[in-house]
């Protein structure tokens, strides 16, 4: 996913099927039943640059739109605008087929050209979720904040959430196959989630994700909204 003028989102490749038992936390929501996906969250944040510039905001280089080497077929260089405030007055912006093409040949993956078009719009529909379970929270906890936006993002798929480590040592659910932080502007203040996608089994031909959405512990509010809502799930549980 990327800014409305800087190129961000990462090619993920969902084919690496992680059958995982739910994890019961508030926030592991957004099951996508999508279509088939060669996509790998897992090397998001390699940072080898196609340019010299990285984008900060999300620590990617510059996609080029042009055909690259090898590529037998033109693909679409127009872009998405995503549901995802940047600022104010604009949204991010997702790579085009072709920036995304790019980047998955940048690192030495392959994928069929003729798929890039669906991979991106998985991976676009999976970055929407995760905003919605995101705007959940902030609703649910901070409705007096009208404006929050997407400040930035970085891909840590080689960095395993305190959480996630929890629940693969101790409840044996498999390991996400990526993780996010997203940093959120709330009302002038910077907030981090924390977001770890999940594969979870296939519904019929269709793989499954599943993504726990939560705020980091970073301070004394998120921790208070993180034992609020488990405070809040118990409940519910003990009540049904």
């Amino acid at each position: 996913m990327t800014g409305s003028k800087d190129v961000g989102s990462c090619p993920v490749e969902h084919h690496q099927k992680t059958h995982t038992s739910t994890v019961p936390t508030h926030g592991l929501s957004s099951d996508t039943a999508a279509g088939s996906c060669p996509v790998d969250h897992s090397h998001l944040t390699r940072t080898e640059p196609l340019t010299s510039e990285l984008n900060p905001l999300n620590m990617m280089p510059n996609l080029s739109q042009n055909m690259v080497s090898g590529q037998t077929r033109a693909l679409s260089t127009e872009r998405t605008l995503s549901g995802i405030p940047k600022s104010k007055n604009n949204h991010w912006e997702y790579p085009s087929p072709q920036q995304f093409y790019s980047a998955l040949k940048r690192k030495g993956k392959e994928a069929p050209e003729s798929e890039i078009s669906t991979m991106v719009d998985i991976h676009n529909f999976l970055n929407e979720a995760c905003w919605e379970e995101i705007m959940k929270w902030e609703s649910k906890y901070h409705c007096d904040c009208k404006n929050v936006r997407l400040a930035k993002f970085q891909g840590r798929p080689d960095d395993l959430s305190p959480k996630a480590w929890f629940y693969t040592t101790f409840r044996g659910v498999e390991q996400p196959f990526d993780r996010h932080d997203w940093t959120i502007n709330r009302c002038g203040t910077d907030v981090r989630y924390v977001i770890d996608y999940y594969s979870g089994p296939d519904d019929g031909d269709s793989p499954v994700f599943n993504v726990d959405v939560r705020p980091a512990l970073d301070s004394p509010v998120s921790i208070f909204d993180r034992v609020r809502a488990g405070l809040g799930k118990m409940w519910e549980n003990i009540s049904n």
